[in-house]
């Protein structure tokens, strides 16, 4: 199920390496956010929910592309600041820094919280700081290891938790309310939007896709179009089956990290099918967990030149502390994250785009055009999203 890094993949994915490369991108996406995605859809009203899941989804599309054109016009690898970097100069690369930074110790904190809550809800026993810290020993121990997930364990994964889903929804359809996903509130408008932001991120998986492709890579266009495209509609059913279900009265009354939609459903809705989305949810945060703190890891250690030890400690000591600490809940530092780190990251990638178009090294394998209103209206977009975000916060 996981392999080593470096090694080849074999067998049937290993002659339809596209299928690895969309696998790795959706198996970045799709991790922890997914899980805050019904509550505060629930909170907004799902239609209010699906108008920014589809649209921030259209953005991130965008953003891919253009993530993937830069790759491409560039003969060296990196990670994405090193990109940025390379065309926007020093500042960019701490500015890129920093938003990486803050949004993969904000993921790898959400996951470490997330697996704990999820495995309380299995086993109905203990703390979940308990399960959290076991989850984060074998998450280190895995990565040490020099261990990641395959192209077919997040392929498998995936197919799972939207049979999962589709189950839940089938077995459960009498019971869902349709009055839950009528209900609005124009006050709570934007209330998905750094949750959604977040569940969206996964750019930092394009420049391993350019590696897993190798000699494919006039296949990237087709792998980032797909690798987008259907986290949108798997997040859209998920969110109508689990608000559906439950609803944002019911939500309310949960505690805090109660509000992971895995867990609500095991207290909502049939134990069975609880128990086996909490499962997914597992293996899903687990696999993503392992991509992005490996990526922080080449980043530390190919962008700035740490030793492989000090770069593995940089990686885990933040999201361990943070969870020893109680600092933030699950749902409260996914929109954080989201919203500023999100933002800042995908305003700082259009400008590397811009540039690289005209001081690229190398021939793309496909071309978009130059985007600028598209790229000043997403800036403009996620600027605001990261002003309202800290707005509230303060």
């Amino acid at each position: 199920m996981f392999k080593k890094k470096g090694e080849a993949e074999k067998g049937f994915l290993a002659k339809h390496k596209i299928l690895i490369a969309i696998a790795t991108l959706i198996g970045t996406i799709v991790g922890a956010g997914i899980l805050a995605i019904p509550y505060v859809v629930a909170q907004s009203g799902f239609l209010f929910g699906f108008i920014i899941t589809v649209g921030l989804g259209l953005a991130f599309l965008v953003l891919n592309l253009m993530t993937g054109e830069i790759v491409l016009r560039t003969k060296k690898q990196y990670q994405l600041t090193g990109y940025t970097g390379k065309y926007l100069g020093p500042w960019g690369k701490r500015l890129m820094m920093f938003a990486m930074l803050f949004s993969i110790y904000g993921a790898l904190t959400a996951y470490v919280i997330g697996e704990g809550e999820t495995l309380k809800a299995i086993f109905h026993w203990g703390n979940p700081l308990w399960y959290s810290l076991i989850f984060f020993v074998i998450a280190f121990v895995v990565v040490f290891n020099g261990v990641k997930a395959a192209g077919n364990v997040e392929l498998f994964l995936i197919l799972m938790l939207l049979t999962i889903i589709i189950g839940i929804g089938i077995f459960s359809y009498q019971d869902i309310n349709f009055s839950h996903l009528t209900t609005y509130n124009w006050l709570k408008f934007f209330a998905p939007y750094g949750v959604i932001l977040f569940a969206l991120g996964g750019t930092a998986a394009i420049p391993e896709m350019q590696e897993v492709l190798v000699n494919e890579k006039e296949k990237m266009k087709k792998a980032i179009i797909v690798g987008s495209v259907i986290p949108i509609i798997l997040y859209l059913l998920f969110a109508f089956v689990v608000v559906g279900l439950i609803g944002l009265d019911n939500f309310e009354v949960l505690q805090p990290n109660e509000k992971i939609a895995t867990v609500a459903l095991s207290i909502y809705s049939s134990p069975v099918l609880g128990i086996l989305a909490n499962i997914i949810a597992i293996l899903s945060m687990f696999t993503s967990f392992l991509t992005l703190s490996i990526a922080l890891i080449e980043t530390y250690e190919y962008d700035y030149a740490f030793p492989h030890f000090a770069a593995i400690l940089l990686t885990f000591s933040v999201p361990l502390l943070i969870t020893l600490l109680s600092l933030s809940s699950f749902i409260a530092i996914i929109t954080l994250t989201g919203a500023v780190a999100g933002g800042l990251q995908g305003t700082l990638l259009i400008f590397t785009f811009w540039k690289a178009r005209t001081n690229g090294d190398r021939v793309p394998e496909y071309s978009l055009k130059e985007y600028r209103f598209i790229g000043s209206f997403l800036i403009l977009l996620f600027s605001l999203g990261v002003a309202l975000e800290l707005a509230i916060l303060i």
